[in-house]
């Protein structure tokens, strides 16, 4: 297949979203990312790259200099920007901080970069994506959203915005994130993809079955793996883990489901807290920077090991993720899932992708 044209990435992490980007036809040719760990993992997978990944703070990295490493002189137009800008205080994990939720997490700010380069790069087509939670109607992510629709407007630019759920476009996940497409005033708008996975579709332009969801079993299923130091999991609640059921969680062991001896009130954790996968859905999202009994947690008791982080995310078995095994998991955690991905970028061109 013919390329696409250049795509210039920003906040790149490990590369799932621009794996996908490069699958659905687009040549990745400049990043900017600031983690050194994940500036290898992208220097070591992306072939497309004209030169070392740009590893320092956007808010330094002028727009001339990101388009100068795509090989693009300050009055060329790349064809794709691509990038998901952290958002810590919009994030549903940290939301519970009366801090962020006022707004006042200078991460918020990084928002701001990507619609500075969009204002100065013109690309012909942008794709933005984030957490969900940035649409809720609340004091400190509703007036941030609107603050990013309104710049994208100012930078010249019409969109539309869709909530994804990763598994419905046949991730092994459960994964919901926002993504924001967009292309200049005049020109055709882009839509998102249709869900390919998960039943019957009621949109506009199809009422066909779809392919049931993606399993986490089908995703690991003749994966060979080895043992990882750090899988047990100890400490004061690890001893609970194996006789929870499958796609359970600490809630077994309350009095409302019943069981002979709680050992904790209803609800009264985080939902993720000794959850365990089951073999017969889609994983349940996976955290970047998951606490000693965050899980989800391999049905057999212990903690997930990276080549399986890669299947649940659909990276290839062949991607390499350099650094600490915290680093990997922070890396695999903040990324998108490269088969979503792909998904969204060939939307731009109406490929929907019924076929999954």
């Amino acid at each position: 297949m013919a390329t696409r044209g250049i795509a210039i990435s920003l906040f790149s992490g490990a590369g799932g979203l621009d794996l996908g980007t490069e699958r659905a036809g687009y040549e990745v040719r400049a990043a900017v990312e600031w983690d050194r760990d994940a500036v290898a993992t992208m220097e070591k997978n992306f072939s497309h790259l004209r030169g070392p990944v740009i590893n320092d703070d956007i808010l330094m990295v002028p727009t001339e200099q990101i388009l100068a490493a795509a090989g693009l002189a300050a009055t060329e137009r790349p064809d794709l920007l691509i990038g998901g800008p952290p958002c810590t205080p919009f994030s549903k994990s940290g939301f519970w901080l009366d801090w962020k939720r006022d707004g006042l997490d200078p991460t918020a700010s990084l928002l701001q970069e990507y619609t500075r380069v969009l204002r100065e790069a013109r690309p012909h087509r942008f794709v933005l994506e984030n957490v969900y939670a940035l649409t809720y109607n609340n004091k400190a992510s509703r007036p941030a959203f609107e603050r990013l629709l309104r710049e994208i407007d100012e930078a010249g630019y019409d969109c539309v915005w869709q909530v994804l759920h990763s598994a419905d476009y046949g991730v092994p996940q459960s994964r919901p994130r926002l993504f924001i497409l967009g292309a200049p005033k005049g020109e055709p708008l882009p839509a998102h993809p249709y869900p390919s996975h998960g039943g019957l579709w009621e949109g506009k332009e199809s009422g066909r079955l779809t392919h049931p969801y993606v399993t986490a079993g089908q995703a690991l299923d003749g994966l060979v793996t080895e043992p990882e130091p750090s899988e047990i999991v100890g400490g004061k609640y690890g001893h609970l883990l194996p006789d929870i059921p499958p796609g359970d969680n600490y809630l077994f062991y309350t009095e409302n489901r019943g069981h002979p001896s709680p050992l904790f009130r209803w609800r009264s954790k985080y939902w993720s807290f000794l959850l365990k996968l089951s073999p017969d859905r889609p994983s349940p999202t996976i955290q970047a920077q998951p606490g000693p009994y965050i899980g989800p947690f391999h049905w057999e008791n212990r903690r997930l090991r990276v080549p399986e982080l890669r299947r649940l995310f659909t990276f290839p078995d062949s991607f390499e993720f350099v650094g600490s095994r915290n680093s990997v998991q922070a890396q695999i955690g903040n990324s998108v899932p490269p088969l979503l991905a792909e998904k969204v970028v060939r939307a731009l061109h109406g490929q929907y992708l019924y076929e999954g």
